[in-house]
């Protein structure tokens, strides 16, 4: 079975690696003739609106999927009357508007932040009064890892923000006082069939995942299951799905969804009965889907900006790295490592060595 993905990142390259040991092969489309997946996979360069190379693609492929969440849904609408497409566009297009996305949350009844939409200035500062400051402005669209917002703490900053961000609908939320930041990376088969990863406990640093730690017999992880079915049933969604919430007192809000594998699940890799990226090939290819159970203690580590040496890396005991083959530049994912150790073992002590050596985790 040959499997197209749209996008050529580090999230398809991670795809096609765990692919080929089942027998797939894939190729990818992508706009960057540097994109990293052209180095395990055959790359046709051409922007996502390009059809004749979309329906190109469509011919070669069994099934198409996609690597991350901006994809245009109109790419996917297209190939969707050409091939399969897994996960269908209808929930890529919720997904990528974050007013429509918390409206169909509430719609399943599953908590968010209070929110409004912002389409003027004159609405900015009436949305910043009903709700109040702090809070936090977003783009409605196109934003991630900590781009296309502002967070507003004064009604002084409310200026800055719209000038930054004003002139694209976007949204005002309240800023949640949070315990945690914790994702449920879950996956649901052709037949209807789901797996549910252990809920992760996630660190950022300047709007960008860091360190994402697996949480074995987590007292929230059977209420955020029942949230992510209900999305994935709402859809009779395909695939892996991330959904990010906030702990907030004794209750998930609701962050985000992304229809895709996910930064949050990359400790699978080495950490679970079977990763997320093998489960959601098993998934979009109609296969019977792996154990999702931890194989012990597990924490995945973000590189950003740069790798650290590999000897280093190397050096530390139980450590799993992955280079995307990216170049460095400051703020971007270059790779990560996964922490995982046997079933008992003083899991914070390593965390603690790994801080010393390759610092920057807190």
């Amino acid at each position: 079975m040959r499997v197209g993905i749209i996008g050529a990142g580090q999230l398809g390259r991670m795809l096609a690696l765990a692919g080929y040991p089942l027998g797939l092969r894939f190729e990818m489309l992508d706009p960057n003739p540097q994109a990293c997946g052209g180095q395990v996979a055959p790359l046709t360069v051409a922007a996502f609106d390009d059809e004749a190379a979309l329906a190109a693609l469509a011919r070669r492929v069994d099934l198409v999927t996609f690597e991350f969440e901006n994809v245009p849904v109109a790419t996917m609408a297209f190939l969707a009357g050409r091939c399969p497409v897994f996960p269908q566009p209808a929930v890529l297009e919720v997904a990528q508007d974050r007013l429509r996305e918390k409206e169909c949350f509430q719609e399943l009844a599953i908590p968010t932040p209070a929110h409004r939409p912002v389409e003027s200035r004159q609405q900015l500062a009436a949305a910043a009064a009903e709700l109040g400051l702090p809070a936090i402005l977003k783009t409605r669209r196109l934003g991630y890892d900590g781009k296309g917002q502002a967070v507003l703490r004064q009604a002084a900053d409310l200026d800055a923000a719209w000038a930054g961000l004003g002139g694209t609908p976007l949204i005002l939320e309240a800023l949640v006082p949070f315990e945690r930041e914790v994702s449920m990376v879950a996956v649901r088969g052709r037949d209807g069939g789901m797996q549910f990863y252990p809920l992760a406990e996630n660190s950022h640093r300047q709007g960008i995942l860091r360190l994402s730690r697996a949480c074995a017999a987590d007292p929230y992880q059977e209420r955020a299951e029942e949230y992510t079915r209900r999305v994935m049933e709402k859809f009779a969604y395909v695939g892996v799905l991330a959904f990010e919430f906030f702990q907030v007192g004794g209750e998930l809000v609701a962050n985000e969804i992304a229809p895709r594998v996910h930064n949050s699940g990359h400790w699978s890799i080495e950490g679970a009965v079977t990763s997320q990226f093998e489960n959601h090939l098993r998934a979009i290819c109609g296969w019977p889907l792996g154990a999702t159970t931890l194989n012990g203690p597990a924490a995945m580590i973000n590189f950003i900006g740069e790798l650290p040496g590999t000897p280093t890396l190397l050096a530390i005991p139980h450590l799993h790295p992955h280079a995307y083959g990216k170049s460095s530049a400051p703020g971007r994912k270059v790779g990560h490592a996964t922490l995982c150790l046997p079933p008992g073992a003083d899991f914070d002590g390593a965390l603690r060595k790994l801080r010393e050596v390759i610092g920057g985790l807190d």
